[in-house]
């Protein structure tokens, strides 16, 4: 702890001991215990260094007046005190421990019934369990009755904090079994960390009973009861060890099987992470592998698919049980489809009619579906011995259903007609459904369904009663489909012409979500495409699924869509699309001028945000593609020109990010041959900031073979030309910090690149006199030149004269003032500046420092009245 937190915290003491009452800002207490607890983990004794913290837990537990906030904060802060063997003894020398923790005492005040003091008194014992004095300190205090009795509070947050407590004691105490033994953390305790063997046997004998007695509900209304046991069981068996865990199958065996046969719906889940806890943690335990066969056997269908499905979810290597739970999820879709997923003979033909009745109600039979679909691909992937049917058969399944959800299905080639009406329509059931087709790619032998799956998914795309996310949906299967295929010979002309129509009309759809994923979708395809290209030339999906049509047209058109989400993701499509000619540095066409003009046009007068940063993110992805010399080079490095002008100046601080790395692109490429450049530094080295989402697309630049045969100072004319060194520094003096700290980053890179200091300064001069930057007499340039003037200011008066009177010059309203690239890179003090951007606004307003004095500036100004009290908000 500093000096200055020191001096300040028996002030902080008395102003919390003093009233009693809670402070303006109510997170102020969470913030001081956050601090302690920092420096108590670091190794630091907080009783030596802030002696005053006995006195105030003392005052505030024996001042009737003090707030249940703060009362809660004595518990808390008590208990971290008490975390050390150490502290924990002179604490007890002061008899703190009994007044805080006494349980009487706060009943008797009438203060028990407040939830923040039975959060404080729980999560204080919780902090103070740490060492065997401790436990010895509950067990005597018979703290452990109330503790089970709070496993059932009315506050559920109290109650799992209940849950979590008793978890801690059980596991954190349980003696340490041989090295390597299963499912337990070997790490060695200290002697003073065994617990005495008579502490801990009492606490495991007293939860285990509670567990025993509490886990079959007497009533309905002790449900609740049990699912909290369930949970709390659940932990403890998938952490214990051998000793521990076999004492608390044994006390539960015959809990839990009355609760299996007892077969409460509202229990099948947390009951089987409870089997299922117990057979990852004992292995084949007889009577464990018999409760979960008998979960796998339950009469209830619905309660049965979750066991089943709860089962495949953890990955147990089960053999028999994988291949119970397998055909139990398959049963429903049989019964569905008419599919044979389970052959002619069936060991769940005993659920066949519980099944089907229950599938006639319209809710239940949508709820298993769903849950049959979601296992699906994980079935698939399991053992052949184990599956029923062959993959395949599940991906006809799963196109059969869609095909029943839509209508188009004739009921006479379903299997039970009564049952699969319920799922047409059914939105929830298309989307799962088409969630597991786009998983089932991976399925062995799915290729050969695929014809079949792009039909169903064009019938999708034209149904006009298929909702946006279906929509949606469909487009992204049809996607994965394509990027497995290689062999696009199934395509017919129909099929291709349908597709074709129907992307032309969703792109003129009435909702806008249907059109930004057709837009999405058509840009997607083109990705794909390229990566099959690039994998076996002979391959073009793009031709084989569109037939040549070009999708740039409905592209251009969707960028003057009126919704912003629309013009950005078409903007970002016709990125995809391009990329391919980019690459081969193919001709220049007719409309890439006037897609160029139109996305100009939008970054400089779009309202939006979305589509000005697209617009940005279209240059960059051309810049880091393209190919010279070609056709399209001079567009493009006109475009960038623009783009970086415009960019610089823009609202948006996303936009103003992207520019900067279309500028490190130009940067890469004058200077990637010269020595000392460090291409990339900013992705290498910048640490991940929490002020927004930027790309993390990497962007490689399309190598060029180039010399640099005029030296740096050409090459840093060339980006002083083209506008890159205007646009970093008007990105150094940005407001926005993202802006400046990667504008910061570039400019040290140059700076290394074309004036390192291990060539003089009177060398770097003489190389680079003659490369200067104009910066405008307003705005950024104003602010850079003020930077300038600074620290000219601290040099000897009679040093760069010229220089400064060139610096003068630029008044208010003054046009502009040219000034040497190398010298301000110099004197900008980038270094020092770089050290405040990379820290947070946090090292000083979130500092203990500032904490204490808030809370005695707040304590000052809640004394007069009419005053309004204002705190720091981070």
């Amino acid at each position: 702890m500093d000096r200055e937190c020191a001096l300040l915290l028996p002030g902080v003491c008395a102003v919390l001991s003093g009233s009693g009452s809670s402070l303006p800002d109510d997170t102020s207490l969470e913030k001081l215990l956050d601090w302690f607890t920092g420096i108590t983990e670091a190794g630091g004794s907080l009783l030596e260094a802030c002696p005053c913290l006995l006195k105030l837990i003392s005052t505030v537990v024996h001042n009737a007046a003090s707030d249940p906030g703060v009362l809660s904060f004595a518990l808390r802060l008590t208990g971290l005190l008490a975390a050390t063997e150490e502290s924990f003894e002179t604490i007890q020398e002061h008899s703190v421990l009994n007044e805080v923790f006494n349980l009487q005492h706060w009943q008797e005040a009438g203060l028990w019934e407040d939830p923040c003091l039975r959060i404080g008194w729980i999560q204080g014992l919780r902090s103070m369990l740490q060492h065997p004095k401790a436990l010895s300190f509950f067990v005597q205090s018979e703290f452990i009755d109330p503790l089970l009795q709070l496993q059932t509070d009315t506050s559920l947050f109290i109650a799992a904090a209940a849950n979590q407590m008793l978890a801690h004691i059980l596991l954190f105490f349980q003696p340490v079994p041989p090295a390597g033994c299963k499912g337990v953390d070997t790490k060695e305790k200290d002697d003073g960390m065994t617990p005495s063997s008579t502490d801990y046997t009492a606490v495991v004998k007293s939860i285990s009973g509670y567990l025993k007695e509490s886990l079959v509900p007497k009533e309905s209304k002790n449900v609740r009861q049990s699912l909290q046991t369930l949970k709390l069981l659940a932990l403890l068996l998938a952490q214990a060890g051998p000793p521990l865990r076999d004492k608390l199958l044994q006390t539960v065996g015959d809990s839990l099987e009355e609760l299996v046969t007892a077969g409460s719906s509202e229990l099948t889940l947390p009951l089987m992470d409870v089997i299922l806890s117990a057979c990852s943690s004992s292995g084949t335990d007889e009577r464990i592998t018999r409760l979960l066969s008998s979960m796998l056997n339950i009469n209830k269908p619905a309660d049965l698919i979750h066991a089943a499905a709860a089962f495949l979810r953890r990955g147990q290597h089960d053999t028999v049980h994988t291949a119970r739970a397998v055909r139990i999820l398959l049963l429903p879709l049989d019964i569905m489809t008419g599919q044979t997923l389970l052959g002619t003979i069936s060991t769940a033909d005993e659920h066949q009619f519980s099944v089907v009745e229950q599938l006639k109600s319209k809710s239940s039979c949508i709820s298993i579906i769903c849950v049959c679909l979601s296992n699906t691909p994980q079935i698939t992937l399991t053992p052949p011995d184990v599956l029923p049917c062959l993959p395949v058969s599940i991906v006809t399944t799963v196109l059969s259903l869609l095909k029943i959800c839509s209508g188009n299905s004739p009921s006479s080639s379903t299997g039970c007609s009564e049952v699969s009406r319920n799922v047409i329509g059914s939105g929830k059931v298309q989307k799962c459904a088409l969630e597991a087709l786009t998983t089932l790619t991976s399925s062995p032998g799915a290729k050969e369904r695929i014809s079949e799956v792009f039909t169903v998914l064009i019938q999708y795309l034209e149904n006009p009663d298929s909702d946006p996310t279906v929509l949606h949906k469909s487009y992204q299967a049809l996607l994965k489909w394509t990027s497995v295929c290689t062999d696009f010979s199934f395509i017919t002309d129909q099929l291709r012409h349908d597709l074709v129509e129907v992307v032309k009309k969703r792109v003129c759809d009435m909702r806008w979500e249907v059109k930004d994923s057709t837009v999405e979708f058509l840009g997607h395809l083109a990705g794909v495409c390229d990566s099959i290209k690039a994998a076996a030339e002979e391959c073009d999906s793009s031709e084989a699924l569109l037939g040549g049509c070009s999708t740039t047209p409905l592209l251009r058109e969707a960028l003057q869509d009126s919704e912003s989400y629309v013009r950005a993701s078409a903007i970002s499509a016709l990125a995809k699309t391009l990329t391919h000619r980019w690459q081969q540095g193919a001709t220049l066409t007719e409309e890439e001028p006037e897609i160029v003009s139109r996305l100009l046009e939008i970054l400089s007068q779009d309202s939006e945000g979305f589509p000005r940063r697209a617009v940005v993110q279209y240059f960059i992805s051309w810049y880091s593609s393209h190919s010279p010399p070609s056709s399209s080079s001079s567009l493009l490095m006109q475009s960038v020109r623009s783009v970086l002008s415009q960019g610089r100046a823009d609202l948006d601080w996303e936009v103003k990010v992207h520019t900067l790395v279309l500028a490190e692109l130009l940067l890469d490429e004058a200077f990637s041959g010269h020595p000392g450049y460090k291409k990339g530094s900013d992705s290498h080295h910048a640490p991940p900031h929490a002020y927004g989402v930027v790309s993390e697309q990497a962007y490689t630049l399309h190598t060029h073979t180039a010399t640099h045969t005029e030296g740096a100072e050409s090459d840093l004319a060339v980006v002083v030309e083209q506008g890159v060194v205007s646009v970093l520094l008007s990105g150094l003096v940005d407001c926005d910090r993202p802006v400046a700290l990667k504008a910061c980053r570039l400019l040290i890179t140059l700076r290394e690149t074309v004036c390192p200091l291990s060539l003089g300064a009177l060398d770097a001069s003489a190389a680079m006199a003659t490369v200067s930057c104009e910066l405008p007499g307003c705005g950024w340039g104003r602010e850079i030149i003020k930077i300038l003037k600074m620290k000219k200011s601290d040099q000897a008066k009679e040093e760069d004269i010229a220089d400064q009177r060139g610096l003068n010059g630029a008044e208010e309203g003054a046009d502009s003032v040219c000034v040497s690239v190398c010298e301000a890179l110099r004197s900008l003090g980038l270094d020092e500046r770089m050290e405040v951007l990379t820290q947070s606004s946090d090292h000083i307003h979130n500092s203990p420092l500032s904490l204490l004095q808030d809370i005695l500036t707040a304590s000052a100004t809640h004394t007069k009245p009419g005053e309004e009290v204002i705190v720091d908000c981070y």
